[in-house]
């Protein structure tokens, strides 16, 4: 795999409604932000912070890393990520775009997005995971835990914050024993032309229907290819999921 082709872009706002800062917020010791800049460069040789913020961006130099102002009027992380492939991504063709609050993203994971392009025709690449019995139908119903339908070729046909397809004539409790669900896991990749496109997209009608962007190029006609991942990671939301976040760090990564 030539690693040289791609650009990973992390968008990283300092404002936000439930947790302002959060980028900021130290996990063991570092902040969100270094930790998920750190996890993606071990495999990606070119990484950039893309913010509009200049705390992020002194602290992102401080600790070493690249990063990239962007403006402070875009609407969504895939704008920012365009904005900042415009100015950072020459000599790159694929653009990975990666959550900030995700500090514990494995290194299995952008790999699996990477290996998407192996098909010249891949568009757009995503990840899921699948839902395991065992993570139970509260999780399998929680709307902040976006679900993914795939068809035979592993592209998205779908993703609703609702749970589908519906199990005719099953108690719901039942659904995710008798079906393979799969999570959304918010990791992007786009060619560059493609990229370009979908910011110049209007919002359609299923994206607002669902909050949920990704729908907007699906029904554009963009195609998602999906790679799928065993491994969980945790999003930090809110400061009660930064404390979970601190729980795993120690179990998971106390070296």
């Amino acid at each position: 795999m030539d690693y040289n082709k791609f650009i990973g872009i992390i968008p990283a706002r300092y404002a936000s409604t439930r947790f302002p800062g959060k980028p900021l917020q130290l996990i063991g010791g570092k902040s969100m932000i270094q930790r998920v800049y750190e996890q993606v460069s071990k495999v990606l040789p070119t990484v950039y912070v893309a913010t509009d913020d200049q705390r992020i961006f002194d602290a992102v130099e401080a600790f070493g890393g690249k990063v990239v102002m962007t403006s402070e009027h875009h609407k969504s992380g895939t704008d920012r990520c365009y904005e900042a492939f415009t100015k950072v991504g020459a000599g790159k063709s694929i653009v990975i775009n990666i959550q900030g609050d995700e500090p514990f993203i494995q290194t299995s994971q952008i790999e699996t997005i990477c290996q998407c392009f192996d098909q010249e025709d891949t568009q757009i690449a995503t990840l899921v995971k699948p839902f395991k019995p065992t993570d139970g139908t509260k999780a399998l119903f929680n709307p902040n835990s976006p679900k993914v339908l795939l068809n035979k070729n592993r592209e998205a046909i779908y993703f609703s914050r609702n749970v589908i397809p519906y199990i005719r004539g099953k108690e719901q409790e039942e659904w995710i024993q008798l079906h393979t669900y799969y999570k959304h896991i918010g990791l992007y990749a786009y060619r560059g032309d493609v990229l370009k496109e979908i910011t110049q997209l209007p919002q359609s009608s299923l994206e607002l229907a669902e909050s949920l962007e990704q729908l907007r190029w699906i029904e554009n006609g963009y195609k998602i290819k999906v790679g799928i991942t065993e491994v969980e990671t945790i999003g930090i939301d809110t400061p009660d999921d930064l404390k979970a976040a601190e729980a795993f760090l120690q179990k998971n990564f106390s070296k």
